[in-house]
């Protein structure tokens, strides 16, 4: 009885890690995350390309990378907002502070039809590679 149990057990927490597993092999086929070099390519071709921060907008007004789109991801509008300001046909490059909420934001605009490029690390990893900004 106790290798039965123990059996079924084991069956259904392999089956959560293969689920989460999945779930985040799932979000890396959406959209890219990039590092600082191949974001700063990215966001050079402006023809191809809408650069967009997610952060607040006391945030923004701190220091942005230049030529930045601004759409709070937190506020309940940031959808709407989207559908409305950002081109379907160009590639969105994404980024926040740290990388959490444009992770956030790649997934619910490639939800909507986005293709989306998201910046590893954020402003912070990209104030910290010398990268510019402006205010």
């Amino acid at each position: 009885m106790n290798k039965i149990l123990f059996l079924l057990v084991l069956t259904a927490v392999v089956a959560v890690v293969a689920c989460a597993m999945n779930g985040s092999k799932v979000n890396d086929d959406l959209f890219s995350s990039v590092g600082n070099d191949d974001f700063e390519q990215v966001i050079a071709d402006t023809a191809h390309v809408t650069l967009l921060d997610v952060r607040t907008s006391e945030e923004y007004a701190d220091g942005h990378i230049p030529g930045a789109m601004l759409i709070d991801v937190k506020k309940d509008d940031f959808m709407a907002k989207a559908r409305m300001l950002l081109p379907q046909n160009k590639t969105i490059a994404v980024y926040c502070r740290s990388g959490r909420r444009s992770v956030t934001a790649a997934e619910k605009l490639v939800a909507d039809g986005f293709k989306v490029i998201n910046l590893k690390g954020g402003i912070t990893a990209w104030v910290a590679a010398g990268k510019p900004i402006e205010k």
